[in-house]
């Protein structure tokens, strides 16, 4: 399975688990398979308007930021960060 590592802020939805294990072959299937196991995952990274992650939200796949969006292959030795953009000025 799939390891996914849970920002602090999220972790509300997962028990205070900081790492989280899936299924899936995509980051959609991922996505959905958070959200079934962890009611409201969804809603905090995918943008109901687009189906996309949020723009302010980026998502690693081993390490590298995801190309396909969510069509990006995930296998069971994926780590999959979700990482919450940092801005300033």
């Amino acid at each position: 399975m799939a390891i996914v590592f849970v920002p602090s802020l999220m972790r509300d939805l997962t028990g205070g688990a900081s790492r989280v294990e899936v299924s899936a072959t995509n980051l959609r299937e991922l996505l959905d398979a958070l959200d079934a196991a962890y009611p409201g995952m969804k809603a905090r990274l995918v943008d109901e308007e687009s189906g996309r992650i949020k723009p302010e939200i980026v998502a690693a796949v081993n390490g590298e930021t995801e190309h396909m969006g969510l069509l990006e292959p995930i296998n069971e030795k994926t780590e999959v960060h979700f990482i919450p953009a940092i801005g300033g000025g």
